[in-house]
C-alpha cells in the first residue's frame, strides 16, 4: 500500500487466485462498518488497484477467492479477512492501518560501527524496562522506555555498543497458548514482516507506534548505539495448516508462500509446523522489501536471522551456501552494508550448519558456547565431584584465539563469530552456575521443553543457596565466563541482564513467560552491583587493548629478529605449550600471551586456571616491557586498579580464576 495525492494504491499477491478485495473499515473498530473494494486489475499474479479518499489512519483487510484443494496446497476461503502482508501498521485487532511515511530524524544515520569494536546486548523490549522504578510507569516495557535516558546510560557505562532487539515484529500468539492462558513473549511468531508490534508502544494508535519505533531508534543512535532486529522470516505465526490459523500468507497463495510437498501438505524445517518458501521469487522479492524498508525507513543497523539454514535450502532441500536469497543479500548496495548475522542452524535434515555461511554475515557461534561452559563449569565440576571426564584446555583455547576452524575459509576472520556463553534460548548466566537441571513446570509442557542439557553446574546445590561458599563459587564462574566472552577474539554478545546475574528460577525456555520471571528486576544487590562494575571494568578492557580484537587470526608470526609473535601458548610454568600439553585432558591451567607484531600496542597475558586448587604460575618474558601489570582478577569480587609492576616469574592464582596482565597499564 502507499498514500498518493487523494487516496492510495493497493497490491497484493495471491498468484493462483480468482479474485481480490480489498476491505476498508469505516471506523477503527472491524466489526463496524466496511465497504468492498474489488481489485480488479492483475498481472503476474498480483492484484492491484488505486483507491481514492484513502487517508493515514484507515484500517484494511483484503478477501481471496479461489480454490480449496489440500492436495494442491490451496486453502482459499473469500470468507476469512486477510492482513496485508506488507502493511506497515497494525492495530490491536491485527489488521492494516494507513499511515504517513514521514518522521523528523533530525539528520540521523545509520551508524556502520566496525565489528572490531562491536559489543552486542541481545534484550526484549518488553522485559528489559516492565519493572524498572526509574522509567516512567506508562514508558515501562515499550520502545519509549529502551530509548529512556536511565537505559542508554546504563548501556553506555557498561560499554554496550549494539543492542540485539528480539523480534519486534507484530506477532500472533499460538492457539495453544491461547487455551492456556498464556502468548508468546519471545515474538517468534510472526503476524507482519512491516509492522512494528503494537504492545511494545506507549502510543496507542498505528502511525504512534511507528513513530514511536522510529524515536527509539533515533535516541540510540544519538548515544552512539546501534539497533539490530532478530528477524523471524523461516515461518509465520500461521503455523502447520492442521491447528494454524489462516491470518495472511496461507489465505492469498499457500502453494507460493510456503514449502508443500508432493501431496500439498507444508514441510516443516523450523519445528513450528510450517517454513516460508525462499525457493519463490515474490517470497524472496517479500522478504528483501521487509529489510530494505526497516534499513531505510527505519534506519536499523543490522538483522540477526533466525534460523537461517531454512531460509537457504534449495531445490532439493538442501542448504546452499549460494542460494539466491544470500546472494541477493551480499549483493544488494543498502542490505550488503548493514550488519547480518545469522543463527547457522534449523531443525530439518544436516541443519547444523555452523561456520557454513558466506561473507559478509557473522554467525552465532554455539561451539564459543559450549566449550567456554565446559572448561569453567562442567570440567571444574568434575573435579569436585571426583569425576576424571575433562577435556583439557585444547577447545577453550581455539575459542579464544576466534574460532579459526569454524570461520578461516573465505578470508572472514575472527569478526565472523559471534561469541555468546548465554541467549534469550537457555539458561542466564546466573542460573547456569546454579541449576544442573532445568525447571521449565510453568511453561505447562510438563518440563519436555527446553534443552536438557546445559553444560551447567550448580555448585554442589540445586537452585537458590544461603551458603556463602557456594554463592562465592558461583559468582567467581560467573566473572570467569563474562571475562572470557568479553576478551576473546570475535564479536562479543552479552544476554541482557547477566551484567547483574539476572534469574530465571532454571527455566531455560520461558518463551511464553510474560511476567516477572523474565521481566528484568533493577533493584540490584551489593553483589549485583559488584557484576555490574565487573562487565563495565572488561569492555573498557576490550576498548583499550586492541590485541584484544583483531580483524585476523592469530598465526604465531613474528617480525624481524626476536620480534614477539602475535600469540604465544605457554602452561603453567611458563614453558611453549607442546602438542602433548594440547592433549593432555588432565590440563587445566593456560597461559596466552597476544601482542603487536609493529610492536605499538600493549601486549597482554591471559591466564586460566582452571583446577580446583591453587596453583602458581611462571609468567613468560613480557614482550615489549620491563614488567607486568596486574589488570584484572576474577577472584575480586569488585575491579581493582591496576596492580603494582610484576617481572617475568612465579605469581599465585587462585583455584578456578582467570587474570588479565599487560606489560602497560592502558591509558
Amino acid at each position: 500500500m502507499h498514500l498518493i495525492e487523494g487516496g492510495a494504491e493497493f497490491s497484493v499477491y495471491a498468484g493462483h487466485g480468482d479474485s481480490v478485495d480489498l476491505v476498508l473499515f469505516e471506523g477503527a473498530d472491524v466489526h463496524g462498518g466496511h465497504r468492498t473494494v474489488p481489485l480488479v486489475d492483475h498481472a503476474h499474479g498480483w492484484w492491484f488497484g488505486t483507491v481514492e479518499g484513502v487517508t493515514p489512519g484507515q484500517r484494511y483487510a483484503v478477501r481471496a477467492s479461489g480454490p480449496d484443494d489440500p492436495a494442491l496446497g490451496l486453502h482459499y476461503d473469500p470468507s476469512t479477512l486477510l492482513l496485508d502482508p506488507y502493511a506497515r501498521a497494525i492495530d490491536n485487532q491485527s489488521v492494516g492501518a494507513v499511515i504517513r511515511p514521514e518522521f523528523d530524524w533530525e539528520g540521523d544515520r545509520r551508524l556502520r560501527r566496525p565489528w572490531t569494536d562491536t559489543v552486542i546486548y541481545e534484550t526484549h523490549v518488553r522485559g528489559l524496562t516492565m519493572r524498572h522504578p526509574e522509567v516512567p510507569a506508562h514508558l515501562r516495557g515499550t520502545y519509549a522506555g529502551l530509548a529512556h535516558p536511565v537505559v542508554i546510560e546504563h548501556l553506555r557505562t557498561i560499554g554496550v555498543t549494539a543492542v540485539e532487539l528480539l523480534p519486534i515484529h507484530a506477532i500472533r500468539s499460538e492457539p495453544g497458548l491461547i487455551a492456556r492462558g498464556m502468548r508468546n513473549y519471545w515474538g517468534y511468531n510472526t503476524l507482519g514482516f512491516f509492522a512494528p508490534e503494537p504492545r511494545y508502544a506507549a502510543a496507542r494508535d498505528p502511525q504512534g507506534i511507528v513513530d514511536e519505533f522510529k524515536g527509539m531508534v533515533k535516541l540510540l543512535h544519538r548515544a552512539g548505539i546501534e539497533v539490530i532486529l532478530d528477524v523471524v522470516y523461516n515461518h509465520t505465526a500461521e503455523q502447520g495448516f492442521h491447528g494454524g490459523q489462516t491470518l495472511s500468507w496461507r489465505g492469498l497463495d499457500n502453494r507460493a508462500y510456503y514449502r508443500l510437498d508432493s501431496r500439498g501438505r507444508e514441510i516443516d524445517f523450523t519445528g513450528c509446523g510450517n517454513t516460508l518458501d525462499l525457493r519463490h521469487p515474490v517470497v524472496v522479492q517479500q522478504v528483501l522489501d521487509s529489510l530494505r524498508y526497516w534499513v531505510d525507513e527505519c534506519h536499523i543497523d543490522g538483522f540477526r536471522f533466525d534460523l537461517a539454514v531454512a531460509l537457504a535450502r534449495g531445490r532439493d532441500d538442501a542448504y546452499d551456501p549460494d542460494h539466491a536469497f544470500l546472494v541477493a543479500l551480499r549483493t544488494d548496495p543498502l542490505l550488503s552494508t548493514v550488519k547480518l548475522i545469522a543463527e547457522p542452524w534449523d531443525v530439518g535434515p544436516a541443519g547444523w550448519r555452523t561456520g557454513g555461511f558466506p561473507p559478509p554475515f557473522a554467525e552465532w557461534n554455539d561451539r564459543f558456547r559450549d566449550d567456554v561452559r565446559t572448561f569453567w563449569l562442567t570440567d571444574v565440576g568434575a573435579q569436585f565431584g571426583g569425576g576424571h571426564h575433562r577435556h583439557g584446555v585444547r577447545h577453550v583455547a581455539t575459542r579464544l584465539a576466534g574460532s579459526e576452524d569454524f570461520f578461516g575459509g573465505r578470508a572472514r576472520g575472527p569478526i565472523a563469530s559471534i561469541n555468546f556463553v548465554t541467549a534469550h534460548d537457555g539458561f542466564t548466566l546466573a542460573d547456569l552456575t546454579a541449576y544442573n537441571e532445568k525447571h521449565n513446570e510453568a511453561n505447562g509442557e510438563g518440563n519436555r521443553d527446553g534443552a536438557a542439557y546445559n553444560r551447567s553446574w550448580n555448585h554442589g546445590i540445586e537452585g537458590p543457596s544461603d551458603d556463602q561458599q557456594i554463592l562465592d563459587w558461583r559468582r567467581r564462574a560467573m566473572r570467569n565466563l563474562l571475562g572470557t566472552l568479553l576478551l576473546s577474539h570475535g564479536v562479543p554478545m552479552l544476554n541482557a541482564g547477566d551484567e547483574f546475574g539476572r534469574s530465571q528460577g532454571g527455566n531455560n525456555n520461558p518463551y511464553c513467560q510474560d511476567n516477572e520471571l523474565t521481566w528484568f528486576n533493577w533493584q540490584r544487590k551489593p553483589w549485583q552491583q559488584a557484576l555490574t562494575a565487573t562487565v563495565t571494568h572488561l569492555t573498557s578492557l576490550r576498548r583499550q587493548l586492541p590485541v584484544l580484537r583483531q580483524r585476523h587470526f592469530l598465526t604465531g608470526r613474528t617480525v624481524g629478529d626476536g620480534g614477539p609473535a602475535d600469540v604465544s601458548w605457554h602452561g603453567a610454568d611458563g614453558e611453549f605449550m607442546t602438542p602433548r600439553d594440547w592433549e593432555n585432558p588432565g590440563r587445566a591451567v593456560l597461559q596466552m600471551l597476544l601482542s603487536d607484531v609493529d610492536r605499538e600496542q600493549t601486549s597482554v597475558l591471559l591466564v586460566f586456571n582452571g583446577s580446583n586448587e591453587a596453583t602458581t604460575v611462571v609468567l613468560p618474558p613480557p614482550p615489549n616491557g620491563p614488567a607486568y601489570h596486574l589488570l584484572w582478577d576474577s577472584s575480586d569480587e569488585w575491579p581493582r586498579p591496576p596492580g603494582t609492576q610484576r617481572e617475568a616469574g612465579p605469581v599465585d592464582i587462585g583455584p578456578v580464576t582467570m587474570q588479565v596482565w599487560s606489560c602497560e597499564p592502558p591509558a
